[in-house]
């Protein structure tokens, strides 16, 4: 068994609310796309003015560059936003020219047939001379060409010194096929930033040696999990899966060199190398900045309106009984990080250790403020400063006190799945009734269930439902005490 970090990675553990490496690695995916998207967009255009221009410039009449600007505008749009959808505008597709010509060709050309269909249907295409329009369609698609071939040459040059390793893999499997898989694949030249590969042993030392893999993924942060394994060994690959599924990670499985046929049913997502999805992450690197953008101006709102009202609170607490005003508690975050969640204190105790007594129905520890900020949830308002310093998100699984989720997670297989997404305010399970005193195993279950198709099923819609139900629906105020 030998496991190991690549790529000069840090052993410390991430900061939580700090810029991480992972952030910053999407951040450039997400900016890199902008350029590439820009940069087709800009060419369209100035291809438009230069066919007007030649056009005045060989055939004379009255100059046509501004219709041909509007034109080129429209066809910008036309052709951008198609490549955006079918994924043309990644780091990886821009680390070899192959394929570029075909898929040019062919939106390209479904772009003007559109662009030419609106201009009949709303009868302006006269406005536009048809050698000007000729002239843009064939210069427009052999710059596009020139442009890409440029920015392929740009990509390779930024991937090989290392500016652009999109991509953070961690490679587990016997050393023999990761040895292969190596050797087989460049890989700075794929995008791939390798953080870390984890040889297993085998034999009655799998089930060990794959639950210190998934520690090692935890602790290295990857973006994918690449299992190097011939196909043959179903059980294996079962195995990886299920242990490295409480990893917030993509988890894929490398094509199999002995059936190099199959490579073309294979996703090319990482670069050239072949490999299966078999489990998605929760959110894609767009929608982690969609869903932090929400909560950043979220919380920011919230605690700007929500002031006198904190104020108030907050004096309250103060005249009611001796003792702070916020109580912080130790939780697991994302990826099981640890952080301090932030609370009005509506108890005479503050406990925060291995025993943590959850609070029940007329507990007699409850303050006589607090009991009115825990019928009304007043007392989670401050964690709003959680999702400002990036440990929480408005919707996600509620997180438990430290003592509870260490219990939790041992009698509940599938329960560290759910710091796979960062914890929230308000949740699924919530909204849906469940939440209060766990007074069974069986509640607890019905928690998970909810949190993980919460997990599964992430929308924007599904937040923003989540959001209202928190107010608005009956289930949500059930068991609050």
């Amino acid at each position: 068994m030998r496991a190991h970090s690549a790529g000069g990675e840090s052993r410390r553990r991430p900061k939580v609310g700090a810029l991480s490496a992972h952030r910053r690695s999407a951040l450039v995916i997400v900016g890199y796309s902008a350029c590439l998207a820009l940069c087709d967009s800009c060419i369209v255009i100035a291809t438009a003015a230069c066919a007007a221009f030649l056009y005045h410039a060989w055939w004379g009449g009255e100059p046509i560059t501004y219709s041909m600007s509007l034109i080129g505008s429209l066809a910008a749009v036309l052709f951008a936003l198609p490549c955006a959808a079918r994924g043309e505008y990644v780091v990886p597709a821009y680390l070899s020219f192959e394929g570029h010509a075909k898929r040019t060709a062919l939106l390209w050309s479904l772009a003007f047939l559109c662009l030419l269909t609106i201009g009949f249907v709303t009868k302006t295409s006269a406005e536009a001379s048809r050698s000007a329009v000729t002239i843009f369609y064939f210069g427009g698609f052999a710059s596009l060409l020139a442009t890409r071939a440029l920015l392929v040459v740009a990509t390779r040059a930024q991937a090989r010194a290392g500016g652009l390793l999109c991509r953070r893999i961690f490679l587990v499997g016997f050393e023999s096929e990761i040895a292969v898989f190596r050797k087989r694949y460049e890989a700075s030249m794929l995008g791939m930033n390798l953080v870390g590969a984890f040889a297993l042993r085998g034999g009655d030392h799998i089930q060990a040696d794959l639950a210190l893999a998934a520690a090692s993924a935890r602790f290295l942060r990857p973006d994918e999990v690449v299992i190097v394994a011939p196909w043959s060994r179903r059980r294996l690959i079962d195995a990886c899966v299920e242990a490295f599924r409480r990893v917030p990670a993509s988890i894929r499985l490398a094509s199999d060199p002995r059936l190099a046929q199959l490579a073309d049913a294979c996703n090319f997502d990482i670069g050239r190398a072949s490999t299966i999805e078999l489990v998605r992450p929760p959110l894609s690197n767009a929608e982690v900045l969609l869903k932090r953008s929400i909560d950043l101006a979220g919380a920011g709102i919230g605690l700007v309106l929500l002031s006198p009202l904190l104020a108030v609170v907050a004096l309250l607490i103060k005249l009611d009984s001796p003792g702070p005003v916020i109580f912080s508690q130790r939780r697991y975050g994302f990826n099981q990080e640890p952080f301090r969640i932030f609370k009005f204190r509506s108890m005479t105790t503050m406990e925060d250790g291995r025993n943590v007594v959850q609070a029940c129905r007329n507990d007699a520890r409850v303050t006589r403020v607090g009991r009115w900020l825990r019928r009304f949830s007043i007392d989670e308002f401050p964690q709003l400063v959680n999702v400002l310093r990036g440990e929480m998100s408005l919707v996600g699984p509620r997180p438990h006190a430290f003592a509870h989720d260490q219990n939790f997670g041992q009698s509940i297989a599938p329960y560290a799945r759910r710091h796979n997404m960062k914890p929230g305010i308000t949740g699924w399970a919530q909204v849906n009734g469940f939440r209060g005193e766990i007074k069974s195993e069986k509640d607890i279950r019905r928690r998970v269930k909810h949190d993980l198709y919460y997990i599964d099923n992430w929308s924007i819609r599904m937040d923003l439902l989540c959001l209202w139900r928190t107010v608005a629906s009956s289930r949500a105020w059930r068991n609050v005490y």
